[in-house]
This record gives structure tokens, sequence and C-alpha cells, in this order.
């Protein structure tokens, strides 16, 4: 009855995340004016509404003007169901696992929002950071998270700044090669930022919800998970693409955060 019941929240709690994800980059309020179609206009009535089922009845199209509903929807809604179940499963429902399933929702929606508006809402990475943070299951622990989230923070920012010192200083070489005397007074080569400030701030998340050990093993699977995306987009496309990181990111860390204990026992009996 517990795993139902977390099941059903998750959903709930999926269903307004959809309002987030297609609010905020927006910036729409996500709490005044009621749902509607993206295409009409047209207010939903409260059975259009219904997790899940709503998207099925209507076989994904809006009963007013017949416009396709995106698949996002139901995804995102069963995707949060899955996430608190699988919690729930592993811990049982507490305040701790309350405030950590808040966590890993507001980074599906970083998620979502990365892949497809390559942007990441501050207001939603402080508040994954947060619920990260205080989903301790002691007043110590919730310092340990603290001390973990401004040590990843403070790792990825020094990181930040000296790849992207590396790739400016690269560049700045090369424009030297092809200087002119038009061009001699001029910085011909752009300041390269090798990582965004929202990566940074999903760090700080990652570590303090799995320590620096597990951090550092979710950042290197996150890497795996994404090379053989890079390389199929790349490999089809003439055009210069950016790949969104925090989908791989957040990804990894829930991986690892679900089988932490068997991780933690290969690297504690191999290194």
């Amino acid at each position: 009855m517990e795993l139902i019941i977390a099941f059903i929240l998750g959903v709930l709690i999926g269903s307004f995340l959809n309002v987030v994800i297609l609010r905020i980059p927006k910036d729409e309020s996500i709490i005044f004016g009621g749902s509607h179609c993206t295409t009409c206009g047209e207010n939903l009535k409260p059975w259009h509404n219904i997790p899940l089922f709503s998207w099925i009845f209507l076989r994904g199209k809006c009963s007013f003007c017949n416009a396709k509903i995106s698949v996002q929807y139901p995804l995102i809604e069963l995707a949060s169901g899955l996430i608190f179940l699988i919690l729930a499963n592993k811990f049982g429902l507490s305040y701790p696992v309350i405030f950590i399933a808040f966590s890993f929702f507001m980074l599906l929606a970083l998620s979502v929002i990365d892949f497809r508006y390559k942007m990441i809402p501050d207001s939603l990475n402080l508040l994954a950071m947060f619920f990260a943070i205080i989903g301790a299951w002691s007043l110590q622990g919730i310092f340990t998270n603290f001390q973990n989230a401004i040590l990843f923070a403070g790792g990825f920012t020094l990181l930040r700044f000296a790849m992207s010192y590396m790739l400016t200083s690269s560049a700045h070489r090369h424009s030297n090669k092809t200087i002119t005397p038009w061009t001699k007074n001029y910085h011909t080569y752009p300041f390269i930022e090798a990582m965004g400030e929202g990566d940074i701030m999903v760090a700080a998340t990652m570590g303090a919800l799995l320590g620096v050990k597990l951090t550092l093993t979710a950042i290197f699977l996150s890497a795996l998970l994404a090379l053989p995306v890079m390389l199929v987009l790349t490999r089809n496309s003439k055009e210069h693409i950016t790949v969104p990181f925090v989908p791989f990111l957040a990804l990894a860390t829930f991986i690892v955060y679900i089988f932490d204990s068997p991780i933690m026992a290969y690297i504690e009996a191999n290194y």
C-alpha cells in the first residue's frame, strides 16, 4: 500500500512538474492561470487534467482543437511516479525520503528544460540543492550534506575557470597566427566558457545527495552515458552541436543513489 501511495503522489507531482517545465522558461506564473491548450488557448476541464489517464483517453489530442498533445506530459508523470516509487521501495516513506524525492523531481525538471531550451533556471537549481541538503536523517547529516555541496560547487568552479582559461588561451594563440595590421589592436578571439554556472549548482546537489566518493562515480558515469549520444549527434551533423549535460548528470546521480551500497562496496574493496 505504501508503494502505491508513493507512486500516485509521484505521478501527481509529475503533473505539476509539467506546468513548471512549460512555464518557467517563458517567465509565466506556475501558480496563477489555469491549464490550457497551448495551441487553441481553451481552458482545460478537470477531467482533461487527470495524470496519465487523460492523455490516454484523449489519444494524445486536444478535445477542443484536435491538436497533438506532447508525449512529454505522460512521460514526466510516469517518470516522477517511478522516482518516488523506487525511493520508497529502498528507504520507505519518511520526511528525508520526501525531501530527497523532491530534489530528484527538480533535477528531472532541470533535465527537460536543459534538453528543450538549453537553459538551467536558478530557481529550480537552488531548490534541488536545498532539498538535497535537508534530505538527511540527522542534524549532523544536514551539515555533512552542506559541506559536500560547498566542496563540489567550489571544485567545479575551479575546474570551470581552468578549462575556460585553457580553451581561451588556445583560441588566442590561433588568432595570433592570422593577425593583420587592421586587427592587431583588437581581440579577435572569444572568451570560451567551458562549463555553465548551472552545472556547478547541479554538482553541488550531487555532492549533497551522494557524498564525495559516490559523486565522483556519478560524474564518471554521466560522461559514459553522454559519450555515445555526443558521438551519434556529431557524426550525423555538419554543424556545431551543443549537447545538454544536465540530463546525464541527473540520470547518473539517480542510478548511483539507488545502487549506492554495491558501488561503495566495490570502491572500498578495490581502492
